[in-house]
């Protein structure tokens, strides 16, 4: 009993060496007897037991590999630490296995030489603006060192890139100063901007006022004209119409009578609003006459009363 036993696990053993499924995700790597036999696909295979063993297992997802933050000098001698990401896949589990001893060590210290030499070609500010292009010569050169390990390196990415404290507290002057200096300029811009608007509105307001009094004397000037013009057409009319008045049969008797009334007329106005009394000649000797009979009356009523 206790032999069918052993005999059933030793079966058992047997087929559990003889049977092999490798998972969808991965590759393996078989020897046979210490040597490279096969790279074995995802899927159901047969070993021969004692003889073939899996060797090396590589997943052949695309790998994430976190690259330490290292010190770095720029091209302006500037202390930074940078840190990234390494994306990689394995494309050829023979090479991946026999072609390095380690391949994602080999990687991430391969892709911190790289970021080195690649950030001490650039200045400070190119290192922030020029993240791109860094990441794509980075993986170009990793890619070619790579290619005998059977990976492939699909893209690097910088995480981080630090500045020491110094040169921290540096730029933050700088941009301190720099804002500074835009706020001036942006005021200064706004002052001249006010100064050259409220010159062009008292400019504009200086015009449209001497067009506004220009405009002003030549209506008034054209009314003047106007009147004068109508004026005269009433006079010439009024002329001709006396014209003709005169030379009908007692026109001259009835404009002699309509001046004699307007005299009159004007007379008595003059007379109501002046001090002065304004009268003919005729009528101003005689009263002069009477003026003189009264001051000689009033002399010699004067005379007497004094004798008595």
């Amino acid at each position: 009993m206790l032999a069918f036993t052993i005999l059933f696990l030793l079966v058992l053993f047997v087929l559990y060496k003889l049977m092999l499924i490798v998972p969808m995700r991965e590759v393996h790597v078989i020897e046979r007897l210490g040597k490279f036999r096969t790279v074995l696909a995802p899927g159901f295979h047969f070993l021969i037991p004692f003889f073939d063993r899996v060797a090396y297992k590589h997943d052949t997802r695309e790998q994430v590999l976190d690259v330490p933050p290292q010190s770095c000098i720029s091209k302006d001698n500037i202390q930074l630490e940078v840190d990234g990401l390494v994306y990689l896949r394995v494309m050829d589990g023979k090479l991946a296995s026999y072609g390095i001893e380690d391949y994602r060590m080999a990687a991430v210290n391969l892709a911190q030489t790289t970021m080195r030499s690649e950030i001490g070609k650039l200045t400070l500010s190119e290192t922030f603006s020029e993240r791109e292009r860094l990441n794509e010569a980075i993986v170009r050169e990793i890619d070619k060192a790579s290619d005998p390990w059977g990976i492939k390196m699909l893209r690097y990415e910088i995480k981080n890139i630090t500045p020491s404290r110094h040169v921290i507290h540096t730029l933050e002057k700088q941009m301190e100063a720099e804002r500074r200096k835009r706020a001036e300029i942006t005021l200064a811009n706004a002052e001249k901007e006010a100064t050259i608007n409220m010159s062009q509105g008292e400019r504009q307001e200086a015009i449209n006022i001497s067009e506004g009094h220009k405009q002003k004397r030549i209506n008034e000037a054209k009314g003047t004209a106007h009147e004068i013009s109508i004026v005269a057409n009433a006079q010439a009319e009024a002329m001709t119409m006396v014209a003709k008045a005169i030379a009908v049969q007692g026109g001259n008797e009835a404009m002699n009578m309509q001046l004699k009334e307007q005299f009159i007329e004007q007379l008595g106005e003059i007379m109501k609003k002046s001090d002065v009394a304004v009268v003919p000649t005729e009528l101003a000797k005689m009263e002069g006459f009477f003026e003189g009979m009264e001051q000689v009356a009033g002399s010699v009523n004067a005379s007497k009363g004094v004798k008595a």
